[in-house]
């Protein structure tokens, strides 16, 4: 069952170094707060998965948190690269970082199946494509039933999943709205997880087919407000997208990077609170 503990202590407890973490949300409700907690406690070695690595990927393997990285796409969205990853993977600073490349259907699928103690997900993909060529855990098998050739990769099952939503209720019980992608599934599929929220209250007033992750599946619940900025989240507050276009010029170059989080994670000690 859900326990409610502050950010500080959730990461203290569930993320150790050398651990698999996967940190989800599509668009809004990225788990910025907790990202920023695993650089302050200074986890190391970590093998980060996520659908959609963005900025928060960029600044965890920039403060050299990260050995790996497990994807299926990388970028500032609407700007441009993520100069952090790109340092590591060509220039090894602050350290040498793996990649392993997937499609977006092959991480979902991959989710899913680890939310169902699968070892493996089954799709259509991969056909004509050269991913395979460079991710060795991509391989084909044929469908016993049909003959048909089918995608087979390793299920997803993180030591450790981060979620952000917008409400818990005191059972511990999480509500996530609007675009949803799968902070769900991650969770579920994780030996354990972290899941932060704008606010935690006495009935989640939820709808009927809402997405709500039960309390049962969840380790710690952590109030964060404004956990996902800069990003947004659903009916609490907007994207920054000046942030976005500002940290260009600033992951770009490593002094500044450093400068940056020096300022606004480091000297940020209110997490513990």
């Amino acid at each position: 069952m859900a326990e409610f503990l502050s950010l500080h202590d959730a990461v203290s407890r569930y993320v150790a170094d050398g651990a698999t973490v996967a940190m989800e949300g599509f668009t809004h409700l990225i788990p910025f707060a907790a990202g920023h907690e695993v650089i302050r406690q200074k986890k190391r070695d970590l093998t980060l998965i996520r659908m959609t690595p963005d900025l928060i990927y960029d600044q965890l393997i920039g403060a050299g948190c990260a050995k790996k990285l497990i994807f299926s796409w990388g970028g500032n969205p609407g700007v441009g690269s993520l100069h952090r990853l790109r340092d590591a993977v060509e220039h090894g600073w602050p350290n040498s970082i793996e990649i392993l490349e997937h499609s977006h259907a092959a991480m979902a699928c991959a989710f899913e199946a680890g939310a169902a103690g699968l070892p493996l997900a089954i799709l259509r993909g991969y056909i004509g494509s050269d991913l395979p060529k460079v991710n060795d855990q991509i391989k084909f098998i044929d469908c016993p039933f049909t003959g048909e050739r089918l995608a087979a990769v390793p299920s997803i099952r993180p030591d450790v999943s981060i979620v952000h939503a917008q409400k818990a209720d005191r059972h511990g019980n999480v509500l996530v709205e609007g675009i949803v992608g799968v902070q769900k599934e991650a969770v579920m599929a994780a030996r354990h997880s972290i899941v932060t929220v704008e606010e935690v209250v006495d009935d989640l007033d939820t709808h009927p087919n809402a997405c709500v992750i039960p309390g049962w599946v969840i380790d710690a619940v952590a109030e964060a407000p404004g956990g996902a900025k800069p990003s947004y989240t659903h009916g609490y507050y907007p994207r920054s997208n000046k942030f976005y276009k500002d940290w260009d010029p600033i992951a770009r170059d490593r002094e500044a990077f450093s400068a940056w989080l020096d300022e606004n994670v480091y000297a940020n000690e209110g997490a513990k609170a």
